[in-house]
């Protein structure tokens, strides 16, 4: 994330709509009763934190809407680095040296009823991008043990 949020842990909730770009859709904030909106959900983790400038955050969506994760980091004012959608760095921001602008999110761990009972639970390895990252940063991978527990 870009920046680090103010709170170490929080929900977000608000009403999400598509809209039309010309770069595809694209979600926004809306508010409740607009025509097409959805009500969303996303609680947040700070994990680390490097400095002012960037966090690691555990989120995760209570709701399911499209880009649900990505809408909300931006609507806190911390937006998923790289997101070609929801990343807007001001003039005086830049990647840190050695960053790749690729999205930096990643369903570490999905975990869903199955629907002929108890769970799937699907666990993948972070992309590189994401692990060249967090070495240049210094983030401690073991953290993302954590989620898995």
């Amino acid at each position: 994330m870009k920046g680090v949020p103010r709170k170490k842990e929080d929900k977000i909730s608000t009403w999400l709509v598509k809209e039309q770009t010309e770069d595809g859709d694209r979600m926004r904030i809306a508010r409740h009763g607009d025509d097409g909106a959805d009500h969303a959900i996303s609680y947040y983790k700070i994990l680390e934190t490097a400095g002012p400038n960037l966090s690691w955050l555990e989120m995760e969506p209570y709701t399911g809407r499209t880009h649900q994760l990505r809408v909300h980091a931006a609507h806190i004012g911390h937006p998923i680095i790289g997101d070609p959608k929801y990343f807007e760095a001001e003039h005086n921001w830049a990647f840190p040296g050695g960053v790749q602008n690729k999205l930096h999110l990643h369903a570490r761990r999905i975990d869903v009823p199955h629907p002929d009972g108890g769970r799937l639970r699907i666990t993948a390895p972070m992309p590189a991008h994401m692990v060249q990252t967090w070495n240049l940063i210094g983030f401690d991978m073991d953290n993302a043990q954590e989620v898995d527990d």
